[in-house]
């Protein structure tokens, strides 16, 4: 069974109420049908409802959720609990009552007062306009410091990671995280590894240098956020820095790292920048034939989503399954 149908299976045993705020792509309501068709989720569609029925065409939709935000009951109520948590920032009551007329705004204010367990967006929005309303109204987790984000890599007939399968991050989000960010990021992966994969995370913090074969400052980044992670989760098996040949390849590990537990075995591998984390996952997913599930964030108190402009209604299907999962887990 690859991922994305254990995430399913997983999503189908305790179904969540999954937001999808841009009701009037097709791809989302293709996504959205076969989503209620599989179980996966029970599906909230937030926008104008003739105009979802209207782009809808055939699709079944018949057992998702409609509300217009414009014209919702609800809306004074999510207007007045956004102007009391922005109004420090200027905001006026008459301000917060507008905003909440966007969708990606009311989805988040859904989730904000329970009325919703997880949201997907970014098909027809930015990754800023996902991430900033998240940011304002649903904020970080309790025990989080950071937001970020992952990709779970599968790639086939692979000896590495586990069958095949790892976690790269930050791929997505941050874009020179220091030491203390990069302790964070590492700690945040390692628990998505295990409550997302059921897996127990090897981490690998990585370089272009293995234990002091090159030093430099962006080498003792690393050094410094691999002691740090190890204060903060003692008991997390993580080691650094080090190559990725050296983290992945038994042979390569025997040589460069030869008393590392991690060297060899590592499943989630930890960037130490956006450059080499979205170079990484690009060249695994083009030279590697690997399916590359992401960018998944991590860090927010309730999971949210961010899609990909060119993303394909499949997709869309699989981080709604993969957001219901987080929401199990949030729970």
């Amino acid at each position: 069974m690859n991922f994305i149908e254990q995430m399913k299976q997983k999503a189908r045993a305790d179904r969540q109420r999954i937001v999808l705020p841009e009701a009037t792509d097709l791809r989302v309501l293709q996504a959205a049908s076969t989503a209620l068709r599989e179980k996966i989720a029970d599906i909230i569609l937030i926008g104008n409802k003739e105009e979802i029925l209207r782009t809808a065409g055939d699709l079944d939709l018949s057992g998702a959720t409609i509300i217009d935000s414009a014209l919702s009951d609800k809306r004074q109520e999510y207007g007045t609990a956004f102007y009391e948590m922005r109004k420090s920032k200027g905001i006026t009551l008459e301000q917060a009552g507008e905003q909440v007329r966007d969708s990606v705004h009311y989805g988040m204010m859904m989730l904000k007062l329970n009325d919703a367990d997880g949201l997907v967006s970014g098909a027809i929005h930015s990754t800023a306009d996902t991430l900033r309303p998240a940011l304002q109204i649903i904020k970080t987790a309790p025990d989080a410091k950071l937001v970020s984000t992952f990709f779970v890599m599968v790639i086939p007939n692979s000896e590495y990671g586990h069958n095949g399968t790892l976690l790269f991050a930050d791929c997505g989000l941050n874009e020179n995280p220091n030491a203390q960010e990069l302790s964070e990021i590492a700690i945040a992966s390692a628990q998505s590894m295990n409550k997302l994969l059921d897996l127990t995370p090897v981490v690998a913090m990585l370089s272009y240098s293995t234990f002091g074969s090159a030093k430099s400052e962006l080498t003792e980044k690393v050094v410094q956020a691999t002691a740090l992670a190890r204060q903060k989760a003692p008991e997390l098996l993580i080691d650094g820095e080090m190559q990725v040949d050296a983290a992945l390849v038994q042979r390569v590990a025997d040589l460069k790292a030869p008393n590392s537990s991690v060297a060899g075995q590592a499943n989630v591998l930890i960037f130490p920048d956006l450059n080499a984390g979205n170079i990484g996952y690009k060249l695994t997913e083009r030279l590697g034939k690997a399916q590359a599930y992401g960018p998944i964030t991590q860090g927010l108190a309730k999971p949210i989503n961010d899609l990909s402009r060119g993303c394909k209604a499949e997709d869309i299907v699989g981080v709604i399954a993969i957001t219901a999962v987080q929401a199990q887990n949030n729970k």
